[in-house]
């Protein structure tokens, strides 16, 4: 999504564990120093530990990749959740140890430990003979049973007059440590020769590791500046896989308010996000008991106020949804679920969406996160759904059926996607944006219409109007919209469907360059492939050949079909 915009060749930041972004920091390298020492070495165990997302994994893939000796046989276990036997018979898999009367498969009266044991002891005696080393690697080691825990340890009594012939290394998290120092596990204890524990980073590896995965993911200049730098280390604490999903979200967060930079704010606003709730160490602990105080009087005050904003009639804040799907009824004529329009967002079957917005006027003391915060727990989907349908010009059943289902029996689709300002604009709808206040909660408002750097937005069915960048410092880039398709969602090479023909047609009508004959055709050729790839780039979207949501609505916004609600010509209301 944001990786062109940045100028990456692919997404940095992502938790799976790849050695190619493996940050050396003082205490990786200690840690795989001693992963090294476990697989070149003779002893018993070595046992890795540390906090979760802090690159246990990860250092471990390096080692099988990158770091292993030629003569190595290895059987790596990542779900110790085992019977002893189960255990037993998947290293026996693992290494492909021939010589048991028939495998291990968890019948009724399941192969023996002593045939597996005997048996895997044929085969490291064969192979210590060839000269070639064996060994074991045990990942999330903490969730091993007591009696696995002991079958290990009988496992490294394997072994010739000189050595063992198994190696053995743990991988857990800290709970491993405490599992090991139990009385009745001394003895498994007392044969780890090498323990080494991975802490998270310190704040200036922080800062070079977010340099060193942007840069091993292609980017030529700094992103995140030194205060979002420090501000990702304050939120993550060194933890590695906190670290790549706040920069992750804060890359979108900015790619969605279109600027290069990312600073502390966007940091905030992504780890707010991420964590569902307010960052971590943003308030001062002497503050919250205050605030406990205060939030009592704040619910009081704000019900009132939002009574007196809403002005919902009847019984209560309930009835919202159910009076914008009312109104919706009553000021709209609506075709037939059967009568399905035959081109798409054409004005014969779509009434036309009125162009004049009427909004009651907003206080100008009153910010965009305090009107969010008024509305409260009403700024949900449903009520926005609402509101879409209405720009429409289409009922809605506050009923419990999906929005979605509702939205295809009407003749239309939902479109959800991540992406920028630039995204809304060309896709040209009105859109439900999920917007994320200062608290943490996510609120679903519907973006109306845009007029420069204006939008006019409807919040639980009040409409207010609010800078552009105001809206950018809490939205990171989700949205979702109707659109009303031809056909198929999705026009794929090889379909023969006569979405195909409109698809034809309408990018002949949009440039020449794009013309495909024949143009009354509806099979998906490959040269209508080719075309929709060319439109596709010149229009900066994912190119796939496929004429999916985003390109079927970029045509009809092109085409400039009447009765579609748009979203930069309506005009605002205080316009």
């Amino acid at each position: 999504m944001y990786t062109s915009f940045f100028g990456l060749n692919e997404k940095p930041f992502s938790i799976t564990p790849d050695p190619r972004y493996l940050f050396m920091s003082e205490r990786h390298g200690e840690a795989l120093a001693h992963l090294v020492y476990g697989v070149t070495e003779s002893g018993g165990f070595i046992q890795l530990t540390g906090e979760v997302g802090t690159g246990k994994t990860t250092l471990v893939r390096t080692l099988l990749l990158n770091r292993m000796p030629d003569n190595a046989d290895v059987a790596v276990i990542l779900n110790p959740q085992l019977s002893a036997l189960e255990f037993l018979a998947s290293i026996c898999e693992e290494l492909g140890v021939e010589g048991q009367d028939e495998p291990y498969k968890g019948q009724d009266e399941p192969y023996s430990s002593k045939a597996l044991i005997d048996a895997l002891n044929r085969h490291l005696l064969a192979a210590h003979a060839a000269g070639r080393r064996t060994i074991l690697v045990v990942d999330e080691a903490q969730n091993l049973a007591r009696d696995v825990l002991e079958q290990v340890r009988l496992l490294t009594n394997l072994e010739t007059s000189k050595q063992k012939l198994l190696q053995i290394i743990l991988i857990g998290q800290p709970e491993l440590r405490e599992l090991l120092a139990r009385n009745d596990l001394r003895q498994l204890a007392q044969r780890i020769t090498g323990r080494y524990h991975l802490e998270p980073l310190s704040r200036d590896e922080t800062a070079r590791y977010i340099e060193h995965r942007l840069k091993v993911a292609g980017a030529l200049g700094e992103v995140f500046d030194s205060a979002g730098k420090r501000e990702v280390y304050r939120l993550s604490e060194g933890v590695p896989r906190l670290v790549n999903v706040i920069c992750d979200r804060a890359l979108l967060g900015a790619y969605a308010k279109e600027t290069r930079r990312v600073g502390k704010r966007l940091v905030r606003r992504a780890a707010c996000e991420v964590r569902g709730g307010p960052a971590a160490g943003s308030l001062p602990g002497w503050l919250v008991p205050a605030l406990g105080v205060a939030a009592v009087a704040v619910v009081g005050i704000s019900t009132w106020l939002l009574a007196d904003r809403i002005e919902p009639t009847g019984s209560d804040l309930e009835a919202v949804p159910a009076a914008a799907a009312a109104s919706a009824v009553t000021q709209s004529t609506v075709a037939s679920a059967g009568d399905a329009p035959s081109s798409p967002e054409s004005g014969a079957d779509t009434p036309r969406a009125t162009e004049t917005l009427s909004s009651p006027a907003s206080d100008p003391e009153e910010t965009l996160d305090d009107q969010l915060r008024l509305a409260g727990d009403i700024t949900y989907l449903e009520t926005a759904f609402g509101s879409l349908f209405e720009l429409w010009g289409v009922p809605f059943d506050s009923d419990g059926t999906a929005a979605c289902e509702q939205a295809a029996d009407r003749g239309l689709a939902c479109h959800r996607q991540r992406g920028s300002w630039s995204s809304l604009r060309q896709l040209d709808r009105p859109a439900i944006l999920t917007l994320t206040d200062t608290r943490g909660t996510n609120h679903e408002i519907v973006l109306i219409a845009l007029s420069g750097e204006v939008a006019e937005l409807s919040i639980a069915g009040v409409r207010v109007t609010h800078p552009v960048r105001d809206v950018s410092e809490l939205w990171f880039g989700e949205f979702q919209l109707l659109w009303q398709p031809a056909g198929p969602i999705t026009l794929a090479p090889g379909m023969n469907d006569p979405g195909v023909r409109w698809l034809r047609q309408s990018l002949a009508e949009i440039d020449e360059r794009y013309r495909a004959d024949p143009v009354d055709s509806p099979l998906f050729d490959t040269t209508l492939e080719s075309r929709v790839r060319e439109f596709q780039r010149d229009h900066r979207i994912d190119v796939d050949g496929f004429a999916g949501g985003q390109t079927q609505i970029i045509i009809n916004s092109l085409l400039a079909f009447d009765g579609t609600p748009r979203l930069l010509t309506a005009r605002l209301a205080r316009e």
